[in-house]
């Protein structure tokens, strides 16, 4: 190897290194300001806080798996949030102006100076390394500042005052406002005790449902469970009344409260929480203990209305939950049919080849739903009972199935049977209920009886640069137009009048995406008379350049408002009501008027 070259690349290295020590050592920028108070101090790890104003009882929390719990002078659920802010802000407390030990031996009255002597705060933190002691003095000479120092440590440190604003000055200070945190209680039974009666309801944690034990054994509505429980959780106490031991609880009726709340887990009671009366100056307020605490509390009372009304009040007010794992729906009665789940986004309607519309299935799931009881009607029923009701021989039934994407064998989820009707309304049990019930006879004929009826709602597709001629059949006339290129159209030979182009190609445009708005009729039906369909109506017929017609005639006027039409597709007619804005255009542009011949 040449020696010179290897001397040359020696230097280089040795450069490298020369400026790199330099720039770390001399050209890195240093640290500005004085170190932290607690330079090891982690917020995260303090198990304890104990807060020692001067003239006022020791304030003790603890932290627990869910928060802080106040242990002196009282027991108590502590708050969070200002117990954290505090830490957060010891974490990151800087000082201004730290005053060195040989300053302070120069001051032979520092401890009294600087408020040491008799400090006005002392906070003494523990965790798993250290249990610094803090002590708070006097306020410097502006007063926007406060002396601290450290228990062990000889400097002492000038802080920003507002450090002051996260300390408690009294018990209640530190207390939590929430008279419970249910995010922190691990439940799955609430039992209610109210001037109504005892009642017990049970949470089947795999499948989110409510059931009710006691006083009966059946569905219990989840939606209003939770209601009621969201209100709790935001309740907040308005006063704290007593927090002696040994209090008379018969003054505040909480001796036989009137309104008791308890959470259990398994067979384990995690909370228990009592109301009792109103006080005489605050009539929309409640008196309110928690079992293990000795405090007596104010709530509001209209946090707690839900939770005062009876055992009917917390059963499901809705017929039916649609399972997820929903894959068939089994119509009897009317024309019947059969929906089974084609896909996770789409279906079918079983034996029939027409394409299903997706929103129309949503519709039909929504509605099944939205079955509201409005009216518990007999509970414990007999076969007499049930044929007064018209439910031994149901007008309809429908028989929820699980998914057999699986190729398992479909199973019965549910099974709804619905009988006669009276008045507004129309009853209806469950199979694996022995309640019947009455729901809005207006919500029953929302379900659709017939398969057809979920047919996909658009009836063809095609642009006006397809269409070749338009005919207008009408009172036993006949006039053509014919398409001539964009925006223009000519009378066919032997039709005359006047033509409004642009509107013409505008309806044509809206034909080639029509679309039902609702389906009324298939087959044979489709051609009752009540439909209003003549050898006189008026009709259209659409050729297409590549070839092929499409005809599509117009009835009487639907009880909804809207308009009859009749079209063709696969072979059979298909009746539908048409929108009132596309048939209105017709009427406009594409009709034959009395007077031409």
């Amino acid at each position: 190897m040449n020696s010179k070259l290897t001397w040359i690349w020696l230097l280089v290295a040795a450069g490298l290194f020369a400026f790199i020590f330099f720039f770390e050592r001399n050209l890195k920028p240093a640290p500005t300001g004085p170190p932290p108070v607690l330079p090891e101090f982690k917020a995260s790890t303090v198990t304890s806080v104990r807060v020692l104003p001067a003239g006022h009882s020791e304030i003790r929390v603890e932290r627990t798996n869910s928060g802080w719990l106040m242990t002196r002078p009282i027991a108590a659920p502590a708050a969070k949030a200002q117990i954290e802010d505090l830490l957060a802000a010891l974490e990151q407390l800087v000082p201004a102006t730290v005053v060195s030990p040989g300053a302070l031996k120069q001051r032979p009255q520092a401890e009294e100076d600087f408020g040491f002597e008799n400090p006005q705060t002392s906070i003494v933190l523990q965790d798993a390394k250290a249990n610094p002691r803090i002590q708070i003095g006097a306020r410097t000479a502006p007063g926007d500042q406060v002396f601290l120092r450290v228990v062990g440590r000889e400097d002492v440190f000038v802080v920003d005052a507002d450090l002051l604003n996260l300390l408690p000055r009294g018990t209640n200070d530190w207390r939590d406002a929430a008279l419970i945190d249910l995010r922190a209680v691990a439940f799955d039974r609430i039992t209610i005790t109210n001037v109504t009666g005892p009642m017990d309801l049970q949470l089947d944690v795999a499948h989110g449902t409510w059931r009710m034990l006691h006083p009966m054994q059946t569905r219990a509505d989840g939606r209003r469970i939770l209601e009621s429980l969201q209100a709790l959780q935001a309740l907040r106490i308005g006063q704290f009344v007593s927090d002696e031991a040994r209090t008379d609880l018969e003054p505040f009726g909480l001796q036989r409260a009137a309104l008791d709340l308890g959470f259990q887990a398994g067979t384990n009671t995690v909370a228990l929480l009592h109301f009792g009366q109103s006080p005489t100056n605050a009539p929309t307020q409640f008196f309110a203990r928690r079992e293990g605490f000795n405090s007596i509390l104010t709530v509001s009372a209209e946090s707690l209305t839900n939770w005062s009304k009876s055992f009917y009040h917390f059963r499901d007010r809705y017929l039916l939950t649609l399972p997820l794992e929903l894959g068939e729906i089994e119509v009897r009665g009317g024309e019947g049919f059969v929906l089974q789940r084609a896909s996770s986004n789409s279906w079918r309607v079983a034996s029939q080849k027409f394409p299903v519309d997706a929103a129309s299935v949503e519709d039909f799931l929504t509605a099944l739903k939205e079955l509201e009881i409005i009216e518990f009607v007999k509970d414990a029923t007999t076969d007499p009972d049930l044929r007064a009701y018209g439910l031994t021989s149901a007008v309809c039934q429908l028989i929820l199935k699980s998914d057999t994407a699986t190729g398992a064998t479909n199973l019965p989820l549910a099974q709804l049977s619905f009988g006669a009707t009276l008045g507004e309304k129309i009853f209806a049990r469950r199979a694996d209920e022995d309640s019947v019930y009455a729901v809005k006879l207006s919500d029953f004929l929302r379900l659709p009886s017939a398969g057809w009826q979920l047919r996909a709602r658009r009836i063809w597709n095609f642009t006006e640069d397809d269409l070749a001629r338009v005919t207008i059949h009408q009172g036993g006339k006949t006039r053509g137009l014919l398409h001539a290129g964009t925006n223009s159209w000519i009378f066919a030979p032997g039709s005359q009048g006047v033509i409004n182009e642009f509107a013409v190609e505008e309806t044509a445009h809206r034909f080639g995406e029509l679309t039902a708005t609702a389906w009324s009729a298939h087959g044979d039906a489709a051609r009752e008379v009540r439909f209003g369909f003549t050898t006189n109506s008026l009709a259209l017929n659409f050729e297409l350049k590549r070839g092929g017609k499409l005809d599509v005639e117009f009835g009487s006027e639907a009880p909804s408002g809207y308009r009859y039409a009749r079209v063709t597709l696969e072979g059979d007619p298909w009746v539908f009501e048409c929108s009132l804005g596309l048939y209105q255009l017709v009427l406009t542009y594409l009709v034959i008027p009395p007077t031409v011949p």
